[in-house]
């Protein structure tokens, strides 16, 4: 399998090539030729497998320029109850109300990035030596990205990760989850200002071809292509845990605020898995919401992008939207440019013929919740389940019990634990979430960042200081 650009502009690569690229090379973000696609034979022969087996299945599809065995070595390796607290890696817990939760938040940060970084960390060390490379990892966090690559990372031949954060505007936990890592290949950066910001730098570095090329810069956010085909698994999975066989349909309700992760949704529903629809739960930042209501793109500045109590969410530009557009407008590269140009100038633009054209096809509907709503939702699940859930799962549960159709199966991703968010869950319930052992005091620990303002140029200076120092 080759890849392509969004935008048209990239000679067809390997999966290995794009898995150390990030952005391509004309600024477009990597996708398959096309997708593969799977049969109802298939699907019955999947139905039983364990989650390695499963992924190992699902990635071969996609990373063919990886010998089988070593691929199912590290899949094996990764996908283990040790790293994962359960042999299952991805159970499913029902709501009194029908209300399926696909737990992604078993891994060691307690978010569902882990479900992908945890292999992507395999996979960068294991094509590294094999293509005797080093990589610098330059990546912007929202929340729990970050703390979840750094895990992955950390202390990997021939990786140093540089970690964007928004300054003061994660929670306390995810915070001390990062900047407590004292590895000497981890190197957390706070820029003053909002996630957007963050990714903006992120994506300033990766167009400038030169220092890319010269300080071998890549990036674990979902821009890179891995992540996204590692997250295309647990829909899978998902799909089987929730159904009796493989004649049902069920609705996916993805908390979104990058597009990653729902993305991937969106890819498992085009390879043939029985996906009726796609629901997208925004919070307050609700420019995918509005898209998927109205066909209208206006991604917001920094200024008109609020603070949330689901601050994981809290993002104005969802880069991984770019793809589906892709997929929209019939993967035509030269549309995607202009209506980048677009996006880049503060016009955004409008999709609604094509959206109204391909509504079918695509299976996308949205909803948004807002603080109040997420407080209620918490409450709600807690009194009737006994479940306590974190705030962006709660924008999930809002909008799927708005969204769901008589009938229909609907799964909500569960995004992290409670206990990245104690405070939102202490003014919900008058108590403190359940903290997994051993995460007491990670808030007292001692911390390792840097702050500096949003501007690209200041952090590529710190990158070529560490570098020449390591």
């Amino acid at each position: 399998m080759k890849y392509i650009s969004t935008r048209g502009g990239m000679a067809p690569q390997s999966f290995s090539d794009i898995l150390l690229m990030g952005l391509a090379p004309d600024g477009g973000l990597a996708l398959p030729e096309s997708y593969p696609q799977i049969s109802r034979a298939q699907l019955d022969a999947w139905r039983g497998l364990s989650y390695a087996e499963l992924a190992f299945e699902i990635i071969r599809l996609f990373a063919t320029d990886i010998p089988e065995g070593d691929l199912r070595d590290i899949v094996q390796r990764t996908y283990t109850r040790a790293a994962f607290g359960t042999d299952d890696i991805t159970p499913v817990k029902t709501l009194q109300d029908g209300i399926a939760i696909l737990e992604l938040s078993n891994g060691p940060t307690l978010a569902f990035k882990d479900m992908a970084m945890q292999l992507l960390g395999n996979l960068f060390e294991y094509v590294l030596a094999r293509k005797g490379r080093q990589l610098n990892i330059l990546g912007a966090t929202s929340g729990d990205t970050g703390s979840a690559a750094e895990y992955a990372m950390r202390g990997k031949r021939g990786i140093q990760v540089f970690m964007l954060s928004p300054d003061g505007l994660m929670s306390p936990f995810q915070r001390a989850q990062m900047y407590s890592l004292q590895d000497a290949n981890i190197h957390n950066i706070a820029i003053r200002g909002m996630f957007d910001d963050c990714q903006d730098i992120v994506k300033a570095v990766q167009n400038d071809h030169a220092f890319k090329a010269k300080y071998d810069i890549g990036t674990v956010n979902s821009i890179n292509w891995a992540r996204v085909v590692a997250q295309v698994v647990y829909y899978f999975k998902g799909y089987f845990n929730a159904t009796e066989n493989n004649d049902q349909q069920v609705s996916f309700c993805v908390p979104s605020g990058n597009f990653g992760n729902v993305c991937a949704g969106h890819i498992a529903r085009q390879m043939g898995l029985p996906v009726a629809r796609l629901i997208v739960a925004t919070n307050e930042n609700d420019v995918l919401d509005e898209f998927f209501r109205t066909g209208a793109y206006r991604p917001r500045g920094t200024a008109n992008t609020y603070v949330t109590s689901s601050p994981s969410m809290d993002i104005s530009k969802a880069s991984n939207f770019e793809r589906f557009v892709f997929d929209l407008v019939g993967r035509d590269g030269d549309a995607v440019k202009a209506l980048w140009r677009k996006v880049e100038s503060g016009e955004g633009f409008d999709l609604s013929d094509k959206l109204a054209e391909a509504r079918d096809a695509f299976g996308f509907v949205s909803g948004k919740s807002s603080h109040a709503d997420r407080l209620a939702t918490i409450r709600t699940v807690d009194a009737e389940d006994g479940v306590v859930v974190d705030t962006h799962t709660a924008d999930g549960i809002k909008v799927a019990r708005e969204a769901r159709l008589p009938g229909e199966i609907v799964v909500c991703l569960e995004t992290a634990l409670p206990a990245k968010f104690a405070d939102t869950i202490r003014e919900a319930l008058d108590r403190d979430p359940p903290r997994p052992d051993g995460f007491d005091g990670i808030e007292a620990l001692p911390q390792k960042v840097v702050v500096f303002d949003a501007d690209a140029p200041r952090v590529k200076a710190f990158i070529e200081e560490t570098l020449a120092a390591v």
